[in-house]
């Protein structure tokens, strides 16, 4: 009976979006995987790429980033503030001069030498026309704008869209301001004294100040403390002396409105509070854009914002998710960069959700739902390609029916034949009767049963592996056995078994995350041993040993410790082969695949298949995985023959 489940919608899913094809994931990260980078290397991998044909990942993310990072740089102008001020006072004067030609004002003169006399500087400049008296109404309503207009650039440069609200600076806005600094600063006094203070009255009082509504102290701080710090590297990007002229000009309108000492003492907390935030370091500024005070910080700003969000998305640190990449920030690129986040992130909840992968101990790991679905995607291909080759017939099964049923009987494991046993009810009951299944009634499908088998893979794991690059096929092939036998045979066994310097027992979830190893080391010995010991226990009748390997063995036990030498040394050669031979004996066959060809470990494999009467292969790389499955469906094949 079909089931739903409903939870709330928590904003972030997308309800007409692609679903996630976990198999196609699966696939993109199948070659980290095989190659042994691990369930949360690959996915990481994947997320920088993105899934190809679907969306992009993390790197076409940063380069956009860098983009704009680059186009705000081109765009800003540290002297722009200065500059555009300068603009401003000189069509002023120049308003005020023409009014002086055309006027009868018998101190014309005089005021024209005041204006020759102006400071260069806008700072000076302003300081000298507040005591002007103007003859031109429009240059003294346009001087008064400007001080207006600087009034609220200083102090939107210190504090983001304070004055949004303010149509004017009336005398209440500015007293209002100055209380707001004295709480904050009083607050701030408390904080590092460990006194209590009241957070929520300050914002109920000056909540509007703040549109992005900060939820404690410490977000309210950290907002404040990286426009500071915008102000400090746009004053580091100018010149000495244009830095001076906009400190002083700065100093003089906070001056003027008895705000330089609130904010002084403000600025120095933000500095103790974020000392990180990159003060005083020189901003991009290459651009040639004459913006407002205000503005000019707001880029500043914008491309911190950018550089840290960078660092997240690089998620070069310990302990880095996607969950650390603020959307928000995000959304600089554009709401496309976000939807291509979160699909990035359901890729990791989507494999977790369908249990292919698992977080054990915060480290992501393959399940081994996920090893099986690995294995069959590589037995598929791998069965694409045996399919083509015409001389190869695949036959197998556990069981298949002869064309034949028989009565059943007590303990059998034939499938019951409904249609045969319906008829036999029918004949017994006679027409018109309702049909009441008895035990004599019921007949099985009559099948031929193939003998079960146990196998034990030997996989080299040894450092010449991967330098030969012999390492994935062999991976990949024992991922797609071990698929096939769950699949298509799960009355037969298949035990991996590792080995380098030492052997060991693997399941396949652990072959899936597993690399080679940086070791010393082929002990064919400890495998032979091992492969003994669990084909031993194993009660099917047919029992196998496939081994695959590069090269001859290195490496032996002795009193349980592994001994190398190389290159190889008698006693291990000897060692090695009474192994085998002791496993031959007990009627396990030994089927090599070696991947190299080279005299030594020819040699060696003649004197083994002379010794066991098992069998040796050379292939390919390319041509192991079919190889290796071809080799196990005729074993299944001679195995039923021979019973």
């Amino acid at each position: 009976m079909p089931r739903a489940f409903y939870s709330r919608w928590d904003g972030s899913e997308d309800p007409l979006a692609e679903p996630v094809d976990v198999r196609a994931v699966l696939e993109e990260m199948s070659e980290d995987l095989l190659s042994g980078f691990g369930a949360r290397w690959a996915l990481r991998r994947l997320q920088e790429r993105g899934m190809r044909g679907h969306f992009g990942g993390l790197d076409e993310l940063r380069r956009r980033l860098a983009e704009a990072r680059r186009a705000a740089a081109s765009r800003l102008d540290a002297s722009g503030p200065l500059r555009q001020i300068k603009e401003q006072l000189d069509d002023i004067v120049s308003t005020e001069r023409a009014a002086l030609d055309a006027s009868n004002d018998p101190e014309a003169a005089f005021k024209h030498a005041q204006l020759d006399m102006l400071p260069s500087g806008p700072a000076g400049a302003i300081a000298e026309l507040r005591n002007y008296d103007f003859t031109s109404p429009e240059a003294a309503a346009a001087f008064e704008s400007l001080l207006e207009q600087l009034r609220k650039q200083v102090l939107d440069t210190h504090f983001r869209d304070i004055t949004g609200a303010m149509r004017n600076l009336s005398s209440e806005d500015l007293q209002r301001i100055k209380d707001m600094l004295a709480e904050l600063n009083a607050m701030i006094a408390a904080r590092d004294e460990g006194r209590p203070y009241d957070f929520d009255g300050f914002m109920a009082r000056y909540g509007d100040m703040f549109p992005d509504r900060p939820a404690n102290l410490d977000e309210l701080l950290a907002s404040m403390a990286r426009r500071a710090a915008a102000m400090s590297r746009l004053l580091a990007a100018m010149s000495p002396e244009q830095r001076a002229e906009l400190a002083e000009l700065s100093r003089a309108i906070l001056g003027d409105l008895d705000l330089a000492f609130q904010v002084d003492q403000l600025t120095d907390a933000l500095r103790r509070f974020m000392p990180e935030a990159g003060w005083d370091e020189p901003a991009d500024a290459w651009g040639d854009d004459a913006m407002p005070m205000s503005e000019a910080v707001d880029a500043v700003e914008r491309m911190a914002e950018l550089d840290d969000l960078d660092r997240t998305m690089s998620q070069a640190y310990e302990g880095a998710t996607l969950d650390d990449i603020d959307p928000d920030k995000l959304r600089l690129l554009g709401d496309d960069a976000v939807t291509q986040l979160e699909r990035l992130k359901q890729i990791e909840r989507a494999l977790e959700e369908a249990g292919v992968v698992t977080r054990h101990h915060g480290r992501l790991e393959m399940t081994p739902r996920g090893a099986r679905l690995l294995g069959e995607r590589a037995l598929t291909r791998l069965l694409d390609a045996i399919r083509r080759q015409p001389s190869h017939r695949a036959r197998g099964g556990a069981a298949e029916p002869t064309g034949q049923t028989r009565p059943w009987e007590f303990g059998s494991e034939d499938p019951i034949d409904v249609q045969r046993t319906v008829y036999n009810a029918v004949l017994r009951g006679g027409p018109g009767r309702a049909v009441a299944l008895q035990p004599g009634d019921f007949e099985v499908t009559e099948t031929e049963t193939r003998p079960r088998t146990a196998t034990a893979l030997l996989l080299d794991l040894s450092f010449s592996m991967p330098l030969r690059g012999h390492w994935v096929p062999a991976k990949r092939m024992a991922l797609a056995l071990s698929a096939l036998i769950q699949g298509k045979y799960p009355q037969d066994s298949l035990y991996l078994i590792g080995f380098s310097d030492y052997a060991r027992r693997m399941q396949a979830h652990e072959l899936a995350d597993a690399g080679w190893e940086r070791v010393h080391g082929t002990n064919m010995q400890h495998a032979f041993l091992l492969a003994q010991r669990v084909l031993g226990e194993d009660p099917r009748p047919i029992k196998q040993v496939i081994m695959v390997t590069d090269g001859e063995p290195t490496a032996h036990l002795e009193e349980g410790y592994a001994v190398f030498n190389w290159p190889p040394v008698p006693s291990t050669i000897e060692r090695t082969l009474r192994e085998a031979v002791r496993l031959a004996r007990s009627g396990i066959a030994i089927n090599v695949f070696m991947l190299e060809d080279t005299p030594e470990l020819a040699r060696f494999m003649d004197r083994l298949s002379h010794l066991t009467g098992g069998s040796t292969y050379l292939v390919a790389s390319d041509d192991l995985g079919g190889a290796v499955l071809r080799e196990y469906l005729h074993g299944r094949e001679r195995g039923r023959r021979a019973s």
